[in-house]
């Protein structure tokens, strides 16, 4: 029988059936079509899980949006998965809601990998591990998108959870003090719970640590500069924090300490003999040689009088106000400066430095401006004081101090920048008591008793004589009082003021404290973080902004503070139609400033001198000068105008929208609350008393008086003379009234 070839039967082929055939294909084709689109979907995505993976924590937050399909799906997340922060054993549930025109479905993946049976939108990881989480919406119509990404940190740690917790952050490990040896390696750690996950903020000494936002805070290599209190804020993004508790890190120098070892010889007979003199080995011990005073925290106040209303006006206490805080800044001191005060905004100032001050904390006040001298007390002027001065009407320097003495501070120093001319010294105050001997005061007078201090016009940039050479010395690591005497030679040794003014330094210092002591706040901690939230407050500025008018012109708006009361705002056009041939943009200033003392306005040229310091990139369109801040008792309301022209020949047209800054700088203390309140109060004799302005590097006096004795304007230098009154001296500070402390009166 012959071989027939195999084939396949093929039964007949009809039209009918070839229909019939056609159709299961296609449907055939259409179920591989759908699951072979779900596994592109699928791998495509893993492929994507897989890229992040290998990417930090923080660029795959970045990175989740860019995991949305382009094309628009008509799905949205309502509800995006939190990330948390547990101990080990916390179960944690993670959410994900969706809306869509379609019924929705859910799968979760931890990582590249699908979980198995979580198609819910809930899901209740409880792992005992840490790991990433995301979950894909997808519906019926093969349409998908994907939430963000879900971390859940697990801490292995010894530490438990409130009852009843909620997620609110808390803090599970405390970070610890450390004592290092210069260039060794050290490290403080945080961990914090919480749902959703904490962040974390380092401070030192009460600053703010730029770019250290983790749980662990590495010094690569340690420095003296290191030295300090850490303190470690833990927020979340629904405004809730806590903070840990305090951790000092003490850097011990490594100091050689000389050794003489005897060399040894071999001999013959193996005996050991002493030869010669012993080569030297210095040994690294771990104890510093002598020890280190520190500071529980450090607070200046800064006052500055210049805009007199019914006195002569001063040239340089901006300037030197200005170049002191940026120093004490450098030297870790909270600085609040403020410009041209009245009588009711000094005390009130004063009473908020005072309530800032606690125990071991470095004090530092200075004033520049008007001032006398009688019966041993110094008095400062207030920029509305009337003429001639009244007792009533200027705050007395050493009641601020007899209020400082009861904060039990380490360390007092007063630097007063101004005239202690004697006047009406037939007034009788009540009977003078002695401060108290605790060793801490530093007196810096920029004069000796019945002289007059002056200041000198360089153009733009003026400056009182003992500011000049005060701000050589300032960031030296000295003791505080061998600053002052350095300062005090430099000025001896200045021609321009030989036989006008000298420095006078008194002091009950009994230790080697200097301004450049590290803080160390153990112990102060609950003080420590009023002040770090008083001065955030005094130092928060509005943030910038952009307007947009109805004409298309968009107009950015920022802020820089020159003094906590004086701030610069700028407008800069940033968008414009391409048909708008001009355009102008104007500010406001608000009512409630327009009675500030300083006319800052007036002093435009020296204001601005001060500016490219602030903002070496600052480029705008216009500007507007604030000061008083102070005064605000309610948001701070600026009136923004556009005016342009839409083609050449068109009439101008003008637009005007007002804008919200809030209460910037010191505004957030609310100093006005505390005038009637205020119990620091001051006398001062029936004279009139100021520093000393001298144009062109000359020093002058004016033979004209306003009021008296004493006040003094730009003249001629030949017009300058000696006082011929002596001036006593004592070695120790001045006496206070504590009469006057206690009943508020003169």
């Amino acid at each position: 029988m012959p071989a027939v070839p195999r084939a396949t039967p093929v039964s007949p082929v009809t039209p009918c059936s070839l229909t019939s055939r056609l159709s299961v294909l296609t449907k055939q084709k259409k179920r591989c079509a759908g699951t072979h689109f779900l596994e592109r979907v699928q791998r495509r995505e893993t492929e994507k899980i897989l890229a992040v993976r290998r990417m930090s924590w923080k660029e795959r937050f970045k990175k989740s949006s860019n995991l949305q399909p382009t094309e628009k799906t008509g799905i949205v997340i309502t509800k995006q998965p939190e990330c948390a922060s547990v101990p080990a054993g916390c179960p944690v549930t993670l959410h994900c809601a969706a809306v869509g025109p379609n019924p929705l479905q859910y799968q979760w993946f931890e990582g590249k990998k699908e979980v198995i049976g979580a198609i819910q939108p809930v899901l209740v990881v409880d792992e005992g591990k840490s790991g990433i989480y995301v979950c894909r919406v997808h519906d019926q119509q093969h349409q998908c998108v994907f939430s963000s990404w879900a971390k859940v940190k697990v801490h292995f740690i010894k530490s438990g959870l409130p009852h009843r917790w909620q997620g609110e952050p808390v803090i599970g490990l405390q970070p610890e003090p450390l004592r290092v040896k210069v260039g060794q390696r050290a490290s403080l750690r945080c961990v914090a719970f919480g749902i959703p996950a904490p962040k974390y903020q380092w401070y030192k000494n009460g600053i703010q640590l730029p770019h250290e936002n983790k749980d662990e805070l590495a010094i690569a290599t340690a420095e003296m500069r290191h030295h300090g209190t850490y303190l470690c804020a833990v927020t979340n993004d629904r405004g809730q924090e806590c903070w840990s508790s305090a951790a000092d890190v003490s850097v011990v120098e490594n100091i050689p300490i000389a050794v003489s070892l005897p060399s040894l010889r071999v001999t013959d007979s193996r005996e050991r003999k002493v030869v010669g003199k012993a080569p030297t080995v210095c040994l690294k011990p771990d104890a510093p040689q002598e020890l280190r005073l520190c500071a529980t925290d450090k607070v200046a106040l800064l006052i500055g009088n210049m805009n007199y209303v019914n006195h002569p006006k001063l040239v340089a206490t901006m300037m030197d106000v200005f170049e002191l805080s940026n120093l004490l800044q450098q030297l870790d001191f909270r600085v609040v400066s403020l410009m041209d005060l009245t009588k009711e905004e000094m005390q009130s100032a004063v009473k908020q430095f005072l309530q800032l001050l606690d125990s071991g904390v470095y004090a530092l006040f200075y004033y520049a401006g008007h001032g006398y001298e009688c019966s041993g007390r110094n008095y400062m002027v207030p920029v509305n004081a009337p003429n001639p001065y009244r007792p009533e009407n200027c705050i007395n320097v050493q009641k601020i101090l007899c209020k400082m003495q009861e904060k039990k501070t380490a360390l007092n120093v007063l630097l007063l920048d101004m005239c202690r001319k004697w006047y009406n010294q037939e007034y009788l105050p009540s009977e003078l008591q002695p401060l108290a001997p605790t060793g801490n005061i530093v007196y810096g007078y920029a004069t000796c008793e019945d002289a007059e201090a002056y200041e000198v016009q360089d153009g733009e940039h003026s400056s009182g004589i003992f500011m000049k050479y005060l701000k050589r010395h300032i960031l030296k690591k000295e003791k505080v009082t061998q600053i002052l005497e350095n300062v005090s030679e430099d000025m001896g040794k200045d021609q321009l003021i030989t036989g006008k003014q000298v420095m006078e330094i008194r002091h009950t210092l009994k230790e080697r404290r200097a301004l450049t002591d590290v803080v160390c706040a153990t112990g102060h901690t609950v003080q420590l973080r009023v002040r770090n939230e008083c001065w955030r407050r005094a130092n928060e500025l509005p943030e910038r902004r952009t307007i947009c008018f109805d004409c298309g012109v968009g107009v950015e708006l920022s802020c820089s503070a020159i003094f906590s009361n004086v701030m610069i705002v700028y407008a800069n056009i940033k968008t414009r139609p391409s048909q708008m041939s001009e355009c102008k943009v104007s500010l406001q200033k608000p009512e409630e400033l327009a009675d500030a003392f300083s006319d800052i306005d007036g002093d435009s040229s020296r204001i601005d001198s001060l500016l490219p310091s602030l903002d070496d990139d600052q480029q705008s369109d216009t500007t507007l000068k604030l000061c008083g801040l102070h005064k605000l008792e309610r948001p701070l309301i600026l009136r923004v105008t556009l005016q342009y022209r839409s083609f050449k020949g068109k009439p101008k047209r003008e637009e005007t929208t007002v804008v919200d800054l809030g209460r910037p700088l010191v505004a957030q203390l609310e100093l006005y609350r505390t005038m009637a309140a205020a119990h620091v109060e001051g006398g001062a004799a029936s004279a009139n008393q100021g520093r000393a302005l001298a144009p062109n590097s000359t020093v002058a006096k004016d033979t004209n008086r306003v009021c008296g004795s004493g006040t003094r304007k730009a003249a001629n230098k030949h017009e300058v003379k000696p006082s011929a009154r002596p001036a006593s001296r004592f070695n120790e500070p001045e006496e206070n009234d504590e009469s006057e402390v206690s009943n508020g009166s003169q």
